[in-house]
């Protein structure tokens, strides 16, 4: 394989929850960014919430206001997708969690995008190795999982599908580092690491709810202060999305088998009556 050139320009497909916050890591972390979507009105959500990230943290004295400006001027937003990617060294893929829609998405990269350009996946469960199969260059194809919200949480979760290679797997190392990441490295399989552990623990603590334990509150509280986690299980399922939660969840009980995945009925129900977390305004906590 080629050598591949240091990366330069990102090009974050999907602008949602994490594609905007990715984008906004990235620009910080001084690289040419763009952030692409198909939904005019989704990028212009995404770019007022990177403004007002960036002006959040110059409020706190986490960033001057110089930085503030020269991580703005590094991201462009664009809903033309051989714009975004033309120019890419490294594409992270940020769109919802379908194995078919990752890979049309990089199918469609395959058209535009330069041949040494690495395409990476922020996907917390599915198959980097199917991913990679369904793509035009599979060993420059790789996992990158990064945790909500992107600009607070550091860690970065690299996933290896069986055919990463050694060269691949070395420069999303660096743009890692460049980016301020704590990385692990994890074998490709369902679920990886931390959806793996932190899945159990969210359907755990919607069966002790369910079965009237305690409340989501004190169960909460319980991992918080008894175990030193920042957020409590059922918080942190409002946070992701009780319908992301339970995607996940359906995937590897198929995969893994285990009453310990098999997704509880107040899960199923309350994504049933809409109710899926902060981006509805309730999940198992009421938000405004």
């Amino acid at each position: 394989m080629a050598t591949n050139p240091p990366v330069s320009h990102i090009a974050v497909l999907g602008a949602g929850t994490m594609g905007h916050g990715i984008a906004q890591v990235a620009a910080a972390s001084g690289f040419a960014t763009t952030l692409y979507d198909l939904d005019e009105a989704a990028l212009g959500r995404a770019r007022d919430r990177v403004v007002a990230n960036l002006q959040a943290a110059v409020t706190k004295g986490k960033l001057t206001a110089l930085q503030r400006d020269d991580a703005l001027a590094q991201l462009a937003f664009s809903a033309n997708l051989e714009v975004a990617v033309e120019q890419a060294d490294l594409i992270i893929e940020a769109v919802p969690e379908s194995l078919e829609l990752k890979a049309q998405v990089f199918r469609n990269c395959s058209q535009v995008a330069s041949s040494h350009c690495i395409y990476a996946s922020n996907t917390s469960s599915l198959s980097l190795t199917a991913l990679a199969a369904a793509t035009d260059r599979p060993d420059r194809t790789v996992g990158m999982h990064f945790f909500n919200p992107p600009y607070v949480l550091t860690l970065l979760e690299i996933v290896l599908a069986e055919q990463t290679s050694v060269e691949t797997l070395s420069v999303v190392r660096v743009v890692g580092d460049r980016m301020g990441r704590t990385q692990i490295e994890v074998r490709d399989s369902p679920g990886f690491a931390t959806s793996r552990l932190g899945v159990v623990i969210a359907l755990e603590a919607m069966r002790m709810l369910e079965q009237g334990v305690a409340s989501a509150a004190d169960i909460d509280t319980a991992m918080e202060l008894g175990y030193r986690h920042p957020m409590g299980p059922l918080k942190l399922t409002d946070l992701v999305g009780l319908d992301v939660r339970l995607n996940i969840a359906d995937y590897l009980h198929q995969e893994l088998g285990g009453d310990q995945y098999k997704a509880p009925q107040v899960l199923r129900r309350m994504v049933r009556a809409g109710k899926l977390g902060r981006k509805s305004g309730e999940g198992f906590y009421k938000y405004e």
